[in-house]
Formats: structure tokens, sequence, C-alpha cells
């Protein structure tokens, strides 16, 4: 039994802690045991192995003048603070609540989106990298040599490659190119009130050339199309014009079809009409040499004149514009 059942007028612990009730005989801590002094009602511990000597240390604290319930106080006071402490150190508040968990950093990019957006993106970059792989395969293609897979595909490597992505040599040459070549092209339009009219010639490399001129940041087009369709169509025709095998037929529909647009785009009162036939003119004139030089070449321009091109119904009044 405890001592403050005992003793109804004893005191509680000093500390402030309540301690639990066992049953006679029972531990109170590992390797330690702990009596009760019948005349005072304060509980001592012993040391190890030892019994509590409850009569000698009240007589050594009489002597010393302490009381030793402030003692037993002070002991009890100082256990709770280091119990806290330990707490405390451990993560703990001294209620027992967990500490407070630093905030985690905001996600950013792909992972901020949705779960819905997260798919749409990883296809998106899935169908991206995939046309990408194809466009590289083709290009290879394209330049190797003559093998099972272009003999049996040829026809679809070269559509998907000409004349857009075609690949040559030209600026490494041994002779890289000295002419200035000129792209021009004139119409027959028939207008409102059912007649027909010839258009003068316009210099399309001329408005390109204009364009790029003083242009830090020129336009692919502006600088490649219109030349890449020209060098497409004399790779593909003799010098009578005729075509040469089924790449003649595509870059001549692929040359009318960039010539018919920039017509309408230079002159959008013909709008009113519709282009009827094209016919396309090539002006070569050479690089003159520098003044030092001997050289001598004539800075006459030649022209190559191509017959009269039909244009169909959907390249004189559809998407081309």
């Amino acid at each position: 039994m405890d001592a403050y059942d005992e003793d109804p007028g004893a005191r509680p612990d000093p500390g402030g802690s309540a301690r639990a009730r066992l049953p006679e005989g029972s531990p109170t801590d590992v390797g330690s045991s702990s009596d009760v002094d019948p005349s005072t009602g304060m509980e001592s511990r012993a040391g190890v192995g030892r019994p509590a000597d409850v009569d000698g240390r009240a007589d050594a604290d009489s002597e010393a003048g302490r009381d030793p319930r402030a003692d037993a106080g002070s002991r009890a006071g100082a256990g709770s603070r280091a119990g806290a402490a330990a707490a405390r150190g451990a993560g703990f508040m001294d209620d027992g609540a967990a500490a407070a968990v630093p905030p985690t950093a905001p996600r950013t990019g792909v992972a901020a989106l949705s779960p819905g957006y997260q798919v749409a993106a990883a296809l998106a970059l899935a169908v991206v990298g995939v046309a990408a792989c194809v466009h590289l395969v083709m290009v290879f293609l394209s330049l190797a040599p003559t093998n099972t897979v272009t003999k049996q595909h040829g026809k679809a490597v070269e559509e998907w490659v000409y004349p857009e992505f075609e690949q040559n040599w030209k600026l490494f040459a041994p002779n890289p190119l000295q002419q200035n070549i000129a792209v021009q092209v004139r119409a027959v339009v028939r207008v409102k009130d059912g007649g027909l009219r010839t258009t003068g010639w316009t210099d399309l490399s001329a408005q390109d050339g204009a364009a790029i001129d003083g242009n830090l940041v020129p336009s692919h087009t502006q600088q490649n199309e219109l030349r890449r369709a020209w060098d497409f169509f004399t790779a593909t025709h003799s010098a009578d014009n005729r075509g040469v095998g089924m790449r003649g037929s595509l870059s001549e529909q692929y040359l009318r079809r960039i010539v018919v647009m920039r017509l309408y785009r230079t002159y959008p009162a013909d709008r009113d009409g519709v282009i009827q036939r094209v016919q396309i003119r090539s002006s070569t004139t050479n690089v003159q040499p520098p003044e030092w030089s001997r050289e001598r070449v004539s800075d006459k321009p030649v022209y190559r004149v191509l017959p009269w091109w039909t244009v169909t119904a959907d390249e004189a009044a559809g998407g081309v514009r």
C-alpha cells in the first residue's frame, strides 16, 4: 500500500508528478528499489543492490539543516525537466504533438500539371519523338547507297524528302556556283467581265532579296523556298524542259504552286480574277570578278523560258492563297 493511503495528511510529490501505485515487491526501476519511511511518509530510493537507509539519510539531512521533502521535490522536478528536454530532442513537443514539418518545394514543369494534362503532354512528346526519328531515317535513306529498303520503298522516301529536305554538297564543290539566278513569272488572269489579261514579268527572286537585305533574322522560306524549287526543277528536266523520271512532274507541280501563291500575294487586286495559266523563266547573270582580276565574263543575262502551264482549279482558288 502507498504511503499516501496510510497517512491522509501527507502532501503529494513537490515535483508535480504522481506515481502509479504498484503492488508490494514490484520493481519501479531496473536495478533499483524503493521504500517508504513510516514516520515521514516519504519515498526513498537506494542504489543498485542496496536497501534504502531512510533513518540514516533523514538524520544526515537534519544535521545538515536540509528538508528531505524539499530534496525529493527538487529531484522530481529535475527529472521532469530532463524528460521534457529529451522529448523535445526527439522531435516532439511537451504535450506529445509532432513537431511542424517544413513545407515541400512547389512542383514545376510537367509535374505541376493535372493528371489529364500530364497524359496529354506525354502523348505530345511521344508523337514529336516518333516524327523526329522517322524524319532522320528518311533523310538517311535518301543519302545512303541503294539498298533493299530504298528499292522497295524508294517512292515513299522521295515523297517525304523532296523537295523541302533535299540534301546536296554544292557549297563544298570544287567549283562553287558563280552565277546569280533569278526566277520570274507572268500569268494570264480571267477578270470579272470574262476577259483575259496577261500580266508583266514579276521578279520573285528580287522580292526575296529585298526581304532578306538588312534583315538580321530572315525567313527560311524567303531564302530557300523559291531557289530550291527551281533547283529541283532543273535537276529533273532536260535542257529542252522535258521531265526526266517520275520526279519531273512532281517538280513542275511544286514550282507552279509556289509561283501562283506568290502572284496572289503580290497583286491583291488580282484576287478579283482567277489565274488561268502561268509562264516561268530564269534569268542567269554571271558574278563579276573583282577589279584586280584579269578575268572577264559577260554581264548580259541568259534566259531560260518554260512553256505555259495551265493552273488547276485547286491551285488557282484553293489553299495556295
